[in-house]
Order: structure tokens, then sequence, then C-alpha cells
């Protein structure tokens, strides 16, 4: 698991490599990622806004930036952790995934969460040792 703190906010990341969807023959590696949010604060924030970059082992470079998680904008009381899966697909057999969220405050005072770098290394990807 990838773990990342940012002002009293913690992110949590556990990528998985969806075997069953996947298809190497066609080029297509497809991965799921649970994250969980944790609000540390002593005040709520609001998940308000993502932004992501996958970098495949190719040099493909995705940007996706929209309004909250996974069709929602969630409020976490202090203490609470939001959780939820979304998905990646990739055109070659490993990568990476990095971003951030913004939250804001009930005041309005909007700040960056960075998200964890984190890898996508798929069993069809050759390993080297130096």
């Amino acid at each position: 698991m990838y773990e990342q703190k940012t002002r009293d906010v913690v992110v949590r990341v556990e990528p998985d490599f969806l075997e069953e969807q996947s298809s190497p023959d066609d080029a297509r590696f497809i991965w799921a990622y649970t994250v969980e949010i944790e609000n540390q604060t002593a005040t709520d924030l609001q998940v308000v806004e993502r932004f992501w970059q996958i970098a495949d082992s190719r040099g493909q470079v995705q940007e996706v930036r929209g309004a909250g998680v996974v069709g929602e904008q969630p409020v976490l009381k202090p203490g609470e952790v939001f959780r939820y899966t979304s998905g990646a697909p990739l055109t070659a057999p490993s990568g990476m995934m990095l971003g951030n969220y913004y939250m804001q405050t009930p005041e309005g005072d909007r700040f960056e969460v960075i998200i964890p770098p984190f890898l996508l290394d798929s069993p069809h990807e050759p390993k080297f040792l130096n």
C-alpha cells in the first residue's frame, strides 16, 4: 500500500492488476485501485476536485481532471475515512499514477492534497536485475 500525508489528510492507495479483464495480446492491461482518504484534521473537509497523471512504460501520459471522486464530492468529518475503487486501462504492461485532490473547508478555504505516486506493474512485464 502507498501512503502520503498532506496537512493532516492521509491518502492510501492499493493497486490491483485485473488479469481476467486484461488481454496482453491486444495490448490491454486493466488496473483497479482502491483509495482511502482519511481526515485527521479537526474540521469537516470536502473533496471538490481530482487530478491524475497516468503514465505507461512506453511514455504515453494521460491526464484526468474532474469534480470530486467517482461521481461524488464527499464531505469527511474529523476522523472519517472515505474509500472508493476505480480503474485505469493501459496499453503497456506497466506504468504509474500520481496526482492530487483539492479539499475545501466549510469556510471555503481550498488546499491541495497529494496522492502518493504508485506503480502499476503487471506480471506481463519482464523483470530486469541490475
